[in-house]
């Protein structure tokens, strides 16, 4: 056990032995109380309608209220309503570096891309051992097999059952659809 522990175990039992044997009889005596002369003011700080008044300088007197403005200033000066609370915030982090050129460069925009399949699937069918698709768009229906095109728009490229593969022809991308698995 270091010295500094029993030290500490000593001023613990001293503690004890003055709660347990100490004085507990309550004071008969009564504290007075004191009579404090009031503070002198200096007549320079004495408003001049106090001094007309006739307040003396061995009387008390009432100053008057100083405005909050004038206190601790308009608001986001160092008052309480400030943008960063009761207490100002401190930042310790460094500043972030200048950007580069590069990143002040825009991004290049995306490469266009196909819209979205304008078909909706309708069914499917096997025909002389080739895949028949049935394909929906607005009032349209079209039957559809392997190699052909659709309005010279869509080429269908492979039909595999769960997938329908068809060729953006104006962009040359290739497209799914899903037309669910062999029934």
């Amino acid at each position: 056990m270091k010295p500094r522990h029993m030290l500490m175990g000593a001023a613990l039992a001293g503690a004890a032995a003055l709660v347990l044997f100490g004085d507990k009889a309550p004071s008969d005596t009564v504290a007075e109380a004191v009579e404090r002369k009031p503070a002198r003011e200096p007549a320079a700080s004495a408003p001049p309608a106090e001094k007309a008044a006739g307040a003396t300088a061995g009387e008390a007197s009432i100053l008057r209220l100083v405005p909050r403005e004038e206190l601790i200033g308009e608001v986001g000066e160092g008052s309480f309503k400030s943008k960063d609370g009761v207490f100002g915030g401190q930042n310790w982090n460094p500043p972030p570096p200048p950007p580069t050129a590069a990143e002040l460069k825009p991004p290049p925009p995306p490469p266009p891309t196909a819209p979205p399949l304008p078909f909706q699937y309708l069914g499917k069918a096997a025909a002389d051992g080739q895949w028949e698709v049935y394909l929906g768009r607005g009032e349209q229906t079209f039957v559809v097999k392997k190699g052909m095109q659709i309005d010279g728009t869509y080429r269908v490229d492979a039909i595999a059952p769960p997938n329908l593969t068809l060729t953006y022809l104006p962009m040359n991308q290739v497209q799914q659809l899903n037309i669910g698995v062999i029934e």
